[in-house]
């Protein structure tokens, strides 16, 4: 990043897997700056494969070297940048905490405390979703690598204090319903009534299994939908009253607010898919 026009250099670039998969993955390198603080509502898996990524996360500055295995909790403030002045190249993986309980069964999602782990089982579990983008995952392999990843998460953050039971239930049957009504106008009394669980404690509950509150998951799917819009050429204008929001300004807040960037920026960064 230019500091005194606050452009992205022409080095810097990301690159997203455009195999078939239920996690997306990226490859990116950037020269200094890469991404503002911004929050979105999956598990970033990540590994650094040259250079110091440094990051800003729950009030430390972290550095991610070659070695380690960066792991940011769902809707958790950080930012990116290079932590020297040669630069970073790194892996990412988002997955969908859904994914996640699907596997678990409504516990609350592990926490890695600090973004930063060097346990060998996170290193192993990571693995399938940080290689080369160019290697396809069969439907299998991810769902085994899934499974690998979600017991690496639930042994590595050990059990969290104590809570109360969870309707995990009642929270899918909420997630479900947003799914379906993505378009619509969602309220907290619509998934209290297509949950069955009083709208308090459904949003508490889904906070804790999904790892967001039901408005930031609605905006983030809207944005998803946004994305793959933009990338097949619809003007910002047009995807983003297509994906239900109010105006371009109005879409272009909340991508900030989740990608750190614009999504000029975000558009202009990115390099053919493998």
């Amino acid at each position: 990043m230019d500091s005194k026009t606050n452009q992205p250099t022409s080095s810097d670039w990301v690159v997203r897997s455009a195999l078939p998969s239920g996690v997306e993955r990226i490859e990116a390198w950037f020269a200094g700056h890469g991404y503002d603080p911004h929050r979105h509502d999956t598990y970033s898996i990540g590994r650094t494969l040259a250079g110091v990524q440094s990051f800003n996360y729950k009030g430390s500055l972290c550095h991610g070297v070659p070695g380690n295995t960066l792991v940011l909790h769902p809707d958790e403030l950080h930012d990116g940048m290079a932590g020297t002045n040669a630069g970073f190249r790194y892996r990412m993986a988002y997955v969908d905490p859904a994914l996640i309980q699907n596997i678990l069964g409504g516990q609350p999602l592990p926490f890695i405390s600090g973004g930063l782990s060097n346990d060998p089982r996170l290193y192993r579990a990571s693995e399938a979703f940080v290689q080369a983008l160019d290697h396809p995952l069969e439907m299998l392999e991810e769902q085994d690598a899934l499974y690998d990843l979600a017991m690496a998460l639930h042994a590595v953050a050990g059990k969290p204090p104590g809570r109360k039971r969870l309707d995990y239930r009642a929270a899918e049957r909420a997630r479900a319903f947003i799914m379906e009504h993505l378009h619509s106008s969602i309220t907290l009394e619509m998934l209290e009534q297509a949950s069955g669980r009083e709208r308090w404690s459904l949003s508490r509950d889904f906070r804790a299994l999904y790892g967001t509150s039901p408005y930031r998951f609605v905006t983030l799917r809207r944005l998803d939908y946004f994305r793959s819009l933009a990338l097949n050429g619809f003007t910002l204008v047009d995807a983003s009253l297509a994906a239900g929001f109010h105006d371009q300004s109005h879409m272009t807040r909340h991508f900030t607010r989740s990608y750190g960037v614009s999504p000029l920026r975000w558009l202009a960064r990115l390099r053919p898919a493998c």
